[in-house]
C-alpha cells in the first residue's frame, strides 16, 4: 500500500519545483532565440554539451538543438517524453519549440505527419508549470480542433506527455450525452481540448464558465478552423478570450492572411514553414499516382483496385456522406474479400470513435469523407490512400494523402481524375506536389455496374441510396468555386447515373442524341451536404445556393423516379401572385383595393402606379381608414365593458334580494326585517356610460339614539316571552 506523502516531503518537493522554475525562466530568458530567426539554421550542439548550470548561472544555447533533453524543459515533461520514446525532435519541433517556450505567438506550417502535436503540447505544459497553475486557477489553456477524432487524438497525446504533471484536462466534443456532467466540472479544468461548437456551447450556457485568465490558445489544423465554416463560432469564441495571451497556430497549409491574424489578436507572430523550401510539399517517402478515369468508370476502377489490393490497409475518399453510404453498402454486399468500414460526419460520436479504433488496429478498407483527412494518425500505417473524387483544392489533397507515409514510414496514394478535371494536375505541380500520371490498364478492369444493378433489384432500399449519391455528387460539383476544374457542364451525367445502377423509368427517360438540349427542370432532393467536406468557401448564401436553377447548369438527364421539387427556369421572379375566391390571379394589393368602392380610384397598388402624388394620396386615405376603424373598435369595446358591468350589477342585486327573503322567513316579523336592513352595508353604484353622466346612489341606514335602541331591544324580549 502506498503511504501518503508527509507534510515535510511536500514542502521539499515544492521548494525543489520553485528552484527548477527559477532555473528554467533564467535559461529561457538568457538564451532566447532572435525574433524572426529559424532555430534550424543554427549548427547543432555537440552531443555531450552541458544542458545548463545552476552555480555560475551559465546556460547552454537551446536554439538549434536536436534532442528534447537539450531544451529548457521540466523534469516531469522530460521523464514523460523519455517514457514515450520521444528522443529526437522533428523539423517543426526544432523550429517552433525555442520560440514557443519564450511565450511568443507561433504560426507553424509543416507536412502532414511531421509531429505538430508535440510542438504545441509541450509549450502548453511548460507554460502552466512555470506559472504554477493549479485547480483553483481555472482554465489556463484551450486547444481547438476542427474534428472530434483529432481532438480525441490530441487528448491521448496530452495524457501521455503530461502524465507526471498535476493538471486537470477535459475533452469537450459534440455528439456526447454527458453535457450536464461537463457543465459541473468544466470550471475546474486547466486544459480544454475541444471542437469550436462544443466550446461555444459551454461559453454561452455553462454558469460561471470563465476564461479570463487564459494563458495559451492553440488552433490545430488552423486553416480549416479559420475558414468560413467555423467563422461565426470562432469569432464568438475569440470575443470572450483575453487579448493578453500566447497564441499558436499549426497546420500543413498555414494561412498568411492579415485579416485572419488580426481576428486572433496575434502580436508579431513567428512564421515557421519548415518545408517551404523543400523540393516537395508532401512527404518524401510518399509515392503519388494520378489516373485519368471517366466519371462513369470510377466505381469499376475502385472495385478493381480493392480486389487487387486485399492485403493492404486502404482509405477511400469520396465527396459526400451519401456517396460513402451507398458505395459502402453496395460493396459490402458484394463481399470483396476484405473487411469494409465507413466514416462520415453524420454518424453518432460513439460509432465514429469505434470505427476509427477498429480501423487503427485491423487491416480493412475505410470509405470516408474529408472528416478523416485532417490530422488523424492511425496506429498501424495506412498503405494506400485512394481519392475517387477530386479534392476541392491542393490543400485538401495534401491533407488526404497525409494519412499515409507518416513520420519515417512510406506510403502510396492514387487519385482518380475525370477528363474534365485534368486542370488539377497543373495546380498540384505548381504547389510542388510530385505526382506521376499513369494510364489505367483497361484489360484488367473488372466492371461492377452489372453487379450493382442486380443488387438494386434484390435490395430495393439501395435504389434510394443510389439516387441520393447521384444528387449529392452533382451538388458538390456545383458548389465548388474553382470552375476551371469543377465544370458540371462537362460531366457525362447519364453515363454516371447508369454506373450507379439507378433504376430507369422509361416514362421519365429524356436523353437526346447528338447535341443534347438542356432540361427546363431537374429534380433534386432537399438534402444537406455534409459540413465536413466540399462546402463552398462562403456559406452565408447557403439557402440561395440550394434553390438555384440547377437546370441552367446541367445538361439534360433523365428525371429521378421519386420527385419532390421541380425548379422551373421560366418561372417569373420577384413578383407576388394573389388569387381570388375563384382562383383567378390578382395584383398584389388587389385584395385591399377590392374592399372599397369603384369610386376610390386612388386605392390602387402604388407599386404598379409609382407616381408620387398618387402614392401620397393612397397612404393618406389608408391612414384615415385606419383611424376610423380604430374609433369603431373603441366604441365596440366600451359597449362590451358596459354590458359586462350591468350584468355584474344585476347579479349582485339578485343575490342581495335572495338574502333578504331568507332573513324574512327566519324572523317572521317586520321588526326583524327592519333590523336586518339596518345592518346591511351601504351600496354605491357607478354608471359612467349613461347619458346623464356619472350618477351615484348611496343607501345608508338612518341613525337612531341609544335610548331608542334599548327600547327596541326590550320590546323584542317581551315579544319572545309571549
Amino acid at each position: 500500500m502506498r503511504r501518503p506523502k508527509s507534510k515535510q516531503f511536500r514542502k521539499q518537493l515544492r521548494l525543489s519545483e520553485e528552484d527548477e522554475i527559477k532555473q528554467l525562466n533564467s535559461w529561457i530568458q538568457f538564451q532566447k532565440p532572435d525574433s524572426g530567426s529559424n532555430p534550424m539554421s543554427l549548427p547543432p550542439l555537440p552531443k555531450n554539451s552541458p544542458v545548463g548550470h545552476l552555480g555560475d548561472n551559465t546556460f547552454s544555447r537551446y536554439a538549434g538543438v536536436v534532442r528534447f533533453e537539450q531544451l529548457p524543459l521540466s523534469k516531469k515533461t522530460k521523464d514523460a517524453l523519455r517514457g514515450c520514446k520521444f528522443v529526437s525532435m522533428t523539423d517543426i519541433q526544432r523550429a517552433s519549440l525555442p520560440h514557443a517556450l519564450c511565450g511568443r505567438d507561433v504560426l507553424g506550417a509543416a507536412k502532414t505527419g511531421s509531429g505538430k502535436t508535440l510542438a504545441f503540447i509541450i509549450p502548453v505544459l511548460e507554460k502552466l508549470y512555470r506559472e504554477r497553475w493549479g485547480p483553483e486557477d481555472g482554465v489556463g489553456s484551450i486547444i481547438i480542433s476542427p474534428t472530434r477524432e483529432l481532438a480525441g487524438q490530441i487528448f491521448e497525446v496530452l495524457n501521455s506527455v503530461g502524465k507526471y504533471h498535476g493538471f486537470s484536462a477535459g475533452l469537450l466534443i459534440g455528439g456526447r450525452k454527458d453535457v450536464d456532467t461537463e457543465k459541473e466540472r468544466v470550471n475546474e479544468l486547466n486544459i480544454l481540448i475541444c471542437t469550436p461548437g462544443r466550446l461555444l456551447h459551454h461559453m454561452d450556457e455553462t454558469p460561471n464558465f470563465d476564461c479570463s485568465q487564459l494563458q495559451v490558445l492553440v488552433l490545430d489544423e488552423a486553416d480549416r478552423i479559420l475558414d468560413s465554416g467555423f467563422k461565426r463560432a470562432l469569432n464568438a469564441i475569440i470575443s470572450q478570450l483575453p487579448k493578453r495571451r500566447q497564441t499558436m497556430l499549426f497546420s500543413a497549409t498555414q494561412t498568411k492572411s492579415v485579416q485572419d491574424l488580426a481576428r486572433l489578436s496575434l502580436k508579431d507572430p513567428e512564421y515557421l514553414s519548415v518545408h517551404e523550401e523543400s523540393v516537395a510539399a508532401t512527404p518524401s517517402l510518399l509515392k503519388q499516382i494520378v489516373m485519368i478515369v471517366p466519371l462513369d468508370q470510377k466505381l469499376d476502377m475502385l472495385w478493381t483496385f480493392i480486389k487487387t489490393h486485399l492485403q493492404f490497409k486502404t482509405i477511400v475518399f469520396l465527396s459526400s456522406c451519401k456517396q460513402v453510404n451507398y458505395v459502402y453498402e453496395a460493396f459490402r454486399k458484394l463481399h470483396p474479400g476484405i473487411p469494409l468500414k465507413c466514416l462520415h460526419g453524420r454518424m453518432k460520436q460513439e460509432k465514429r470513435m469505434a470505427i476509427y479504433s477498429e480501423f487503427c488496429e485491423n487491416r480493412s478498407v475505410l470509405f470516408s469523407t474529408d472528416v478523416a483527412a485532417r490530422g488523424l494518425d492511425f496506429n498501424k500505417a495506412v498503405d494506400w490512400v485512394v481519392q475517387v473524387d477530386c479534392p476541392e483544392n491542393v490543400a485538401s489533397y495534401i491533407h488526404r494523402v497525409g494519412r499515409t507515409a507518416r513520420y519515417k514510414s512510406d506510403g502510396k496514394s492514387v487519385l482518380f481524375l475525370s477528363p474534365s478535371e485534368t486542370q488539377m494536375l497543373e495546380k498540384l505541380e505548381a504547389a510542388k506536389v510530385p505526382v506521376h500520371l499513369v494510364k489505367p490498364k483497361k484489360e484488367k478492369l473488372q466492371p461492377v455496374s452489372s453487379l450493382l444493378a442486380s443488387l438494386l433489384v434484390k435490395y430495393p432500399e439501395l435504389q434510394q441510396r443510389a439516387q441520393r449519391a447521384f444528387v449529392t455528387y452533382l451538388r458538390s460539383i456545383h458548389l465548388q468555386k474553382d470552375k476551371e476544374i469543377f465544370d458540371i457542364l462537362k460531366l457525362p451525367i447519364d453515363e454516371y447515373s447508369a454506373s450507379l445502377a439507378e433504376p430507369v423509368d422509361p416514362n421519365q427517360e429524356n436523353v437526346t442524341e447528338g447535341s443534347r438540349e438542356k432540361l427546363d427542370t431537374i429534380v433534386f432532393r432537399d438534402e444537406e451536404i455534409e459540413n465536413d467536406l466540399l462546402q463552398p468557401v462562403d456559406t452565408s448564401n447557403e439557402d440561395d445556393t440550394k434553390s438555384a436553377d440547377i437546370g441552367e447548369l446541367i445538361p439534360a438527364t433523365r428525371l429521378l423516379k421519386k420527385k419532390k421539387l421541380k425548379i422551373n427556369v421560366h418561372r417569373p421572379l420577384g413578383s407576388r401572385v394573389v388569387f381570388d375566391d375563384e382562383g383567378n390571379t390578382l395584383p398584389p394589393l388587389a385584395r385591399i383595393a377590392g374592399t372599397q368602392s369603384d369610386k376610390d380610384s386612388l386605392l390602387i397598388d402604388p407599386v404598379s402606379h409609382p407616381h408620387a402624388e398618387q402614392k401620397a394620396e393612397y397612404y393618406k386615405r389608408m391612414r384615415e381608414d385606419l383611424k376610423k376603424a380604430d374609433k369603431e373598435d373603441k366604441l365596440v369595446e366600451r359597449q362590451r365593458l358596459r354590458e359586462k358591468r350591468i350584468k355584474q350589477k344585476t347579479k349582485w342585486k339578485a343575490d342581495n334580494l335572495e338574502e333578504e327573503d331568507i332573513q324574512d322567513d327566519i324572523s317572521g316579523s317586520e321588526e326583524d326585517e327592519t333590523v336586518n336592513k339596518r345592518h346591511k352595508k351601504s351600496k354605491i353604484y357607478f354608471d359612467s356610460d349613461s347619458d346623464e353622466g356619472e350618477r351615484k346612489e348611496v343607501k345608508q341606514n338612518q341613525g337612531i339614539t341609544l335610548e331608542e335602541q334599548e327600547a327596541l331591544a326590550l320590546k323584542l324580549l317581551q315579544s319572545m316571552q309571549a
